[in-house]
């Protein structure tokens, strides 16, 4: 059964006047015969539902549950949390000769951004290089031991309601403690004539070459990319298949990456030779927690864009990734406990939690539930609270213009609705 969800938030007169005949229209529509309806028409300043049908019914959010997700997390982080990575070390730092006598560690805090592609230009290692030109700045001139990843402050574990056709792909990456690049790597394809087997040309970045294992199955045809990854998550065998469009050249199909935080060290390993630093030890990742980050001492700490900005990301693309990544960071690296003060957030709102059912901070689980009320009632909420009001609703697509609205209301009357309280979400 095909179930969606509209929640508005425009001036709410005006959309009750226009409800009528859409909903005449829906009823019409042959296509949507088995389809459910549900809408909700509040009205925030007096605390009143204009319109409703199947208001209380539960519905599968999918990404407006990002909606909910980082309402929460500028409420309980603030709009200026900024996400802290510190390059430290242990053992020995002889300032006098420069020399660690230690690893070097990239020791994460969950920040989704460090050299992402919404904040950063695609493939570059504009982060990497100012992090190593830092350490260099600091006297150090060789490190004896390894430089690794840790990403061991938070969980790392796929949302147990994910399926196995979204994981291996780049919008089902998994958050951790240390992200890198959106968790994500590319596969560049070569197509011909339609029906061909494409070629697979290259991997980036292209530290994943030597490690990936790609069993591909892609054909030329059609005009989308409809080709999906399939393989588990932490491992370095990946399946695609599908199909891209014909007589394309470097064609990137994008799939969740094994490993980050080995990647980033990598990175940052071949920045601290291109600087001039001499190391002697290889790159790992670590996902444990040990006491060894307890034990090192700071030498560079790197602050992530204020959370406002990367609400605002998350909204617009529809970021999967940033948006676990702030359920995550709610509460220290735990996802349920963060469905829990998400909880206690709409709660604070005066909103009814018996109408939510929270299994992912995304939506791409299957098995989220909400009701167009609650989503309507929040929203309401939301626009009266001066603390993130001006935040929230300046990181929600305008319809009909950009981002994951930008196919939404062309050509109707909600088409460039701009910021508060005529922008609309789905």
């Amino acid at each position: 059964m095909r179930k969606i969800i509209f929640s508005f938030v425009l001036a709410p007169y005006l959309f009750v006047a226009q409800l009528n005949k859409f909903v005449a229209e829906w009823a019409e529509d042959k296509d949507l015969k088995s389809a459910v309806l549900s809408y909700c028409v509040y009205d925030y300043k007096n605390d009143l539902v204009l319109a409703e049908n199947n208001a209380h019914t539960f519905m599968i959010p999918a990404s407006t549950m990002k909606a909910i997700t980082t309402a929460a997390a500028l409420k309980t982080l603030g709009n200026n949390y900024r996400f802290a990575t510190k390059i430290a070390y242990t053992g020995k730092f002889t300032k006098e000769t420069g020399v660690i006598d230690g690893d070097v560690l990239i020791i994460g805090s969950g920040d989704p951004t460090i050299q992402s592609e919404s904040f950063y230009k695609p493939d570059s290692t504009t982060l990497m290089d100012k992090w190593a030109q830092a350490l260099s700045a600091a006297g150090v001139k060789e490190i004896k031991g390894k430089i690794i990843g840790d990403a061991s402050t938070w969980e790392h574990q796929v949302p147990g309601h994910w399926i196995w056709a979204d994981i291996g792909n780049y919008f089902g990456a998994v958050p951790c403690g240390l992200s890198f690049m959106d968790n994500k790597f590319k596969v560049i394809f070569n197509s011909k004539e339609v029906g061909s087997t494409v070629e697979m040309v290259k991997i980036k970045p292209e530290s994943l070459t030597s490690k990936m294992t790609i069993v591909n199955k892609v054909i030329a045809k059609g005009t989308e990319d409809e080709a999906f990854v399939y393989g588990d998550p932490f491992g370095y065998t990946k399946y695609i298949s599908g199909k891209i469009p014909p007589n394309k050249k470097n064609f990137e199909v994008e799939a969740a990456m094994p490993d980050p935080a080995l990647i980033c060290a990598e990175s940052l390993l071949n920045s601290l030779k291109k600087t001039g630093v001499k190391c002697n030890g290889i790159a790992e990742s670590n996902y444990e927690k040990k006491d060894t980050s307890f034990k090192s001492l700071t030498l560079y700490t790197h602050y992530s864009p204020s959370l406002e900005k990367i609400v605002q990301v998350t909204n617009i693309t529809s970021n999967n990734l940033f948006a676990e990544t702030l359920l995550r960071a709610m509460a220290y690296g735990s996802p349920s406990n963060g469905i829990e003060l998400v909880k206690k957030f709409l709660v604070a709102k005066g909103i009814e939690t018996a109408e939510l059912y929270m299994t992912d901070g995304s939506g791409l689980s299957r098995a989220d539930l909400v009701t167009t009320t609650l989503q309507a009632k929040m929203l309401g909420k939301i626009q009266a609270d001066n603390m993130i009001a001006k935040s929230f609703y300046n990181s929600l697509p305008i319809a009909g213009k950009q981002g994951s609205m930008s196919n939404i209301g062309k050509g109707t009357y909600i088409e460039g609705e701009n910021a508060r309280q005529n922008r609309l979400y789905q």
